[in-house]
């Protein structure tokens, strides 16, 4: 063993990266441990642009966790060198009086947030790339966008760098275990050990907690970017971030950005549970398929060649809720976990959330209903 630490950061994607810097900015001294590299696309946390919003369809219980996040997104981007957050507008759409367009009402009317009702033919009106069916209304809220969630968490690290952490890439934890007075963890390089620890890893987290095994299971998801056949309906001042409830499924996209298409992702795509060390990481034409026939569909003028293909990983919970708690047994160990496919954009504020939970056992922020145990 060569060194001890304040806190153990596992995982160093999107939430590790931010807690690292919240807890090194309070002046732990943080070791922070990710087995592959800063940044990397192999779990949850990549993929160009992910999703921002306000209008909370999934609970408005979610909409004061994500004000903050935006605040600390902007202070963070005030101290990096490249634009992290991006505001185009957010719109949630589908059959009038159906599930995502009236929670996403419900979300912006319990908390007072400014949002238009659109029909479908005033959505066309405004941003010409959406030609959606006539019968379907969407909620528009001005606040929605996306962020670069590369630079967001190499933004993160070198906040953490600055405040004194030491980030390890490249270093694969192997175990860990609770001692007298903190916690030692195990890698393929060193042993470690520290008065606290966060676990942050994404779709291996149940790896490290068992109680998580049947909670945080990981699922195979596919993106596609398609080029358009009018690019300009598909810039970023002209085409807001969506989420479209339709008969085959829910989807979600983006304008263009750093790659020549617009974005699109079906939740939950094929429904495949996966061992995030052995699943089909290059995306099939099956994939393809699925994604195309959802724009020919909906966004026809956006359903030009295939620009790219990206497999990522969701981590779903059964109620599709985050899991963030201290652990029963061990209350000098937090986790986050669970994610479900919604949770980057919080990763700012789930990042100021795990240090209290690691340095104080407990948090001002309404967590209620993320516990571990309500499973």
């Amino acid at each position: 063993m060569n060194d001890r630490y304040d806190a153990i950061v596992i995982g160093v994607g999107g939430m590790g990266s931010a807690t690292a810097a919240h807890l090194a900015d309070r002046g732990a001294d943080v070791l922070g441990l990710e087995r592959y590299d800063i940044p990397h696309d192999y779990g949850s946390s990549h993929g160009i642009t992910r999703m921002i919003r306000l209008a909370y369809a999934e609970h408005p219980a979610y909409v004061p966790l994500l004000r903050r996040a935006y605040d600390l997104w902007e202070a963070l981007e005030a101290e990096h060198d490249r634009q992290l957050l991006y505001r185009t507008g957010s719109v949630d759409a589908g059959p009038a009086g159906g599930p995502l367009v009236e929670g996403s009402k419900r979300s912006c009317e319990e908390h007072d947030l400014e949002y238009e009702p659109l029909s479908s033919a005033e959505l066309t009106d405004r941003y010409p790339g959406y030609q959606l069916p006539e019968e379907y209304e969407a909620v528009y809220q001005p606040d929605g966008g996306y962020l670069v969630p590369e630079q967001c968490i190499v933004a993160s690290v070198d906040q953490a760098h600055r405040a004194g952490a030491t980030i390890r890439a490249r270093e694969r934890v192997v175990d860990w275990r609770p001692t007298r007075d903190g916690v030692r963890v195990e890698t393929d390089h060193d042993t470690y050990e520290a008065d606290r620890l966060v676990i942050t890893a994404g779709a291996w987290a149940a790896r490290f907690v068992d109680a998580l095994e049947a909670v945080a299971v990981p699922e195979r998801q596919v993106l596609a970017w398609l080029q358009p056949r009018e690019p300009d309906r598909f810039r970023p001042d002209r085409f807001p971030v969506w989420n479209l409830q339709v008969p085959e499924g829910r989807f979600y996209g983006f304008p263009i950005h750093d790659v020549p298409g617009f974005k699109i992702g079906r939740y939950n795509h094929r429904e495949k549970t996966v061992d995030p060390d052995a699943f089909e990481r290059e995306p099939t034409q099956e994939d393809e398929r699925l994604l195309r026939s959802f724009a020919e569909r909906y966004f026809p003028e956006g359903a030009g060649p295939t620009m790219r293909l990206q497999t990522c990983l969701f981590t779903n919970t059964p109620d599709d809720h985050f899991v963030l708690d201290t652990l029963p047994d061990h209350p000098q160990v937090a986790v986050g976990a669970g994610f479900s496919g919604h949770g980057f954009k919080f990763a700012s504020v789930i990042g100021e959330i795990l240090a209290d939970l690691a340095l104080e056992g407990e948090t001002d922020h309404p967590i209620e209903m993320f516990s571990l145990d309500r499973f």
